[in-house]
């Protein structure tokens, strides 16, 4: 009988119906498998010379299998129905859906299935061999923007109040002189993360006494800085060099994104920043054979399967952030992908329609991450 309809029906379809006769039907040439169906060769055959139908080319090769996220349909969609993640195109998911919302182009997705290539060996891929295709794709294709996450307020005391100077920024560095412009103001925003109250050795960021370069402008001294009443810094008073040029002397080592005024008392444009980690902190164990089997009786095991797997979900695995931009990422259509300088790859949202801010979820960070430096350790 049926597991689930019992004796309703004499026969049923299933998997070892239905496979052969519709790749028959339609004039399949290969069918290509994953391994758990090998054992059906035998069956497709049989059924297929029974019926005197066309024959096609059968093939079995290892799945695809990437650590720190699941890629089985019924834990995806136990995910979604559950509402772990937003839906079928939620950025954390590696479904087509998701990877293209995550800004994901189809020819890094092509680099890393052709590096792969194609095997009957079960193995284990970590994440950051996707994203090094992933990187080197939108590196070659992504303008650069300048934005900044986590915004800290500087006031220049040697530049009058109404100070507004379009400085150039460059749209590919070093490969093209295309440039748009920036609005150098008294008042500025640097990332907060680049400010210390103290200095260090090997420390490229701004300190008090200590000169930084704004990307694309000029150097920055810091002279003094206020905090609230918890310590937080929230201020910093600076002097800018406009003459190093002229005056031959050598920019800081330090380079710092910013971001500046418009015009005098206007804050820049601010923008949503999703930043997507890894969707399991470790590796889950993930019992694909059951669950991509399309026969009801593996259909049936794979539904009685525990969920010790969604203990290991990463609560970091999407960390939201308001931050300040450039006009250029502020109107920049949906779907579009940029560099954002030293912050990563993004990608504009299709929430931003509707929304009052831009919304921009991050593709991939400009570099290997520390903990993807972990995983690869832990493969090793």
């Amino acid at each position: 009988p049926h597991p689930k309809a019992g004796d309703e029906w004499c026969i049923y379809p299933s998997y070892d119906f239905t496979h052969c006769l519709v790749d028959s039907l339609e004039n399949i040439t290969h069918s290509l498998c994953t391994l758990e169906f090998e054992s059906r060769r035998a069956s497709y055959y049989w059924l297929l010379h029974v019926l005197d139908l066309y024959k096609p080319v059968v093939w079995e090769y290892s799945r695809l299998n990437i650590s720190h996220t699941v890629l089985s349909k019924r834990k995806l969609n136990k995910l979604v129905t559950d509402k772990y993640v937003a839906g079928w195109d939620d950025p954390r998911l590696m479904t087509l859906a998701g990877l293209r919302r995550r800004g994901v182009t189809p020819e890094s997705i092509n680099l890393f299935c052709r590096e792969l290539g194609i095997t009957r060996n079960e193995s284990e891929i970590s994440p950051h061999k996707f994203e090094h295709h992933v990187r080197m794709d939108l590196d070659a294709t992504s303008e650069r923007a300048l934005a900044v996450l986590s915004p800290l307020k500087v006031v220049i005391d040697n530049l009058p109040d109404d100070h507004i100077e379009q400085v150039q920024a460059r749209v590919f560095p070093g490969r093209t002189e295309e440039t748009y412009p920036v609005p150098f103001s008294k008042v500025l925003y640097i990332e907060s993360t680049d400010f210390r109250a103290e200095d260090a050795k090997g420390y490229y960021g701004l300190a008090p006494g200590k000169s930084v370069m704004l990307r694309y402008a000029y150097p920055i001294t810091c002279t003094s800085f206020r905090t609230d009443n918890d310590g937080n810094v929230v201020e910093i008073r600076a002097v800018c060099d406009r003459d190093f040029i002229s005056a031959g002397r050598k920019p800081p080592k330090g380079v710092l994104n910013w971001v500046g005024q418009p015009s005098k008392d206007t804050l820049p444009a601010a923008f949503e920043a999703r930043l997507y980690g890894t969707l399991f902190k470790s590796e889950p164990v993930d019992d694909d054979n059951a669950d991509n089997a399309d026969d009801a009786d593996d259909a049936d095991n794979a539904d009685d399967a525990g969920s010790d797997w969604l203990d290991q979900l990463n609560p970091e695995n999407l960390v939201v952030q308001r931050g300040f931009c450039t006009e250029k990422v502020a109107k920049a259509p949906v779907g579009t992908r940029l560099q954002l300088e030293r912050l990563g790859f993004f990608v504009v949202d299709p929430d931003t329609t509707g929304s009052p801010i831009p919304v921009l979820n991050r593709t991939v960070t400009l570099r290997e991450t520390v903990s993807a430096k972990a995983i690869i350790g832990k493969k090793k």
